[in-house]
């Protein structure tokens, strides 16, 4: 169960992260021209999309008992692999 506990709260932690760098995403986004915001905006809405899914796995993670925990860890983290490499190639792009 600690073992739960920490992963849980390393993953919390990382998508706390992941939105704060989102958030400077935005702003760098939205002091752009207007060829980068739009192209810009795409891309955001699919990162906050990405979000709210590995924040949804979070929550699953939390109400799983420990028979279905390995396999809910192993789709979550498909989906933060998924945010990182999206999140990554954003602050490359936008820089």
């Amino acid at each position: 169960m600690e073992l739960q506990n920490a992963y849980r709260q390393k993953m919390a932690a990382q998508l706390k992260e992941w939105g704060a760098q989102l958030n400077l995403l935005e702003a760098k986004v939205e002091n752009a021209g207007a060829d980068v915001k739009i192209k810009g905006a795409e891309e955001l809405a699919s990162l906050r999309a990405k979000q709210r899914a590995a924040a949804d796995k979070m929550k699953e993670l939390e109400k799983t008992g420990s028979d279905a925990w390995e396999q809910l860890k192993e789709n979550t983290d498909k989906a933060w692999a998924d945010l990182r490499t999206g999140v990554a190639d954003a602050h490359a792009r936008f820089k």
